[in-house]
């Protein structure tokens, strides 16, 4: 018996080792002609078949990506805020349709009384994106000062109606960060805390955690931009307020850890099959949006797939995080030279390499 279990998984590292030696060539080559920088993690059924980085977390000091880089999220950050909502939904503390004032009846905003949770879970609550609605007002909310929270939403995030609650998908950080605000209403805690208590610690998620401006945090790494002409031209970006991004965006974390949240969630061990499922359900009419991600079919070649993916992005530095649900794949890059739209380009190769397309 022993022989044969030794055999048959010697025949499955046989098998695996090629498709794995393609993705090392795909990311050799991002490295090479496009200066990817980072970290790419690939993992079937939560084991790890693939972590590698590449390039320098700090160009400064010269100092090379490793196990203990902590690079920044941004709105990956939105999944552990929708993840918080769906623990509070399985617990019966929240309606997905019940609307804002609700649970937070100091709001506002016109959006109040007609936006429900699940608008602001899938960027449909119909609201004026005023922080977002021309660049003077996006320095002004994320680069020029450090908000108190209720002044931020109070200025930026309780304009009047533009679209009726639930018809039109807008992506926007102020839905996400009203949702932070509820849970903290709910919780009456702040929100890192209620992150903590209920995700990163029974996680022991120690490497992942939500970042202040003027944090002192260990091994975090820069972020660059390149010329659109020269991508090996980098210049650090202007510096942010990462505080603002609250909710929708101001989270730290290592590709370790991050599986380690793919796994709960997929698993799961957040919450119940009949809560993923859903959290999991996406909207057709909202460009397949779920509640935290991105839902639908997608095909590599003669693979047929169920897609689901994040995406965050901010000042340098970019994150993807693809699950295939009914492959249990999951991968996740993190990048501090390339832009988002670069990183969905680069995981389409990946996966093509990994099926051997």
């Amino acid at each position: 018996m022993k022989k044969t279990l030794s055999g048959l998984l010697l025949m499955m590292i046989h098998l695996a080792y090629p498709q794995i030696q393609k993705v090392r060539q795909v990311i050799d080559s991002c490295v090479k002609k496009d200066n990817f920088n980072g970290s790419v993690l690939v993992a079937k059924s939560g084991k790890v078949e693939l972590l590698t980085y590449k390039g320098l977390s700090n160009r400064h000091y010269d100092i090379p990506f490793s196990d203990e880089t902590r690079f920044p999220i941004f709105s990956l950050t939105k999944t552990f805020t929708a993840a918080l909502i769906m623990q509070l939904y399985e617990r019966g503390k929240i309606n997905l349709d019940a609307t804002i004032s609700t649970y937070y009846p100091e709001y506002k905003g016109e959006a109040a009384t007609k936006a429900t949770i699940r608008n602001l879970l899938t960027y449909s609550s119909g609201r004026d994106n005023k922080d977002l609605s021309s660049p003077e007002l996006i320095h002004q909310a994320y680069d020029n000062t450090i908000w108190d929270l209720d002044d931020f939403i109070m200025t930026y995030l309780s304009e009047k109606l533009v679209d009726k609650p639930g018809t039109k998908f807008s992506y926007n950080n102020g839905d996400f960060i009203l949702l932070g605000k509820i849970i903290e209403k709910i919780y009456h805690q702040p929100f890192e805390q209620v992150l903590k208590e209920q995700i990163l610690i029974p996680l022991n998620m120690q490497n992942t955690g939500f970042l202040h401006h003027n944090d002192i945090i260990k091994n975090i790494d820069e972020g660059y931009c390149a010329d659109e002409k020269d991508a090996f031209a980098l210049h650090t970006p202007t510096n942010t307020y990462i505080d603002n991004f609250y909710s929708a965006g101001a989270m730290y974390s290592t590709p370790k850890d991050l599986l380690i949240f793919d796994q709960a969630i997929f698993s799961p061990t957040l919450f119940s099959k009949n809560t993923l499922q859903t959290m999991l359900t996406p909207d057709k009419n909202l460009e397949d949006t779920a509640l935290g991600f991105w839902v639908y079919p997608k095909q590599f070649g003669s693979v047929n797939t169920i897609f689901v993916e994040r995406q965050g992005e901010g000042y340098g530095h970019s994150a993807n995080w693809v699950h295939l649900t009914d492959k249990n794949l999951t991968l996740i890059i993190l990048s501090n030279t390339k832009d988002i739209k670069y990183l969905n380009t680069m995981r389409e190769k990946l996966i093509m390499a990994y099926y051997g397309k």
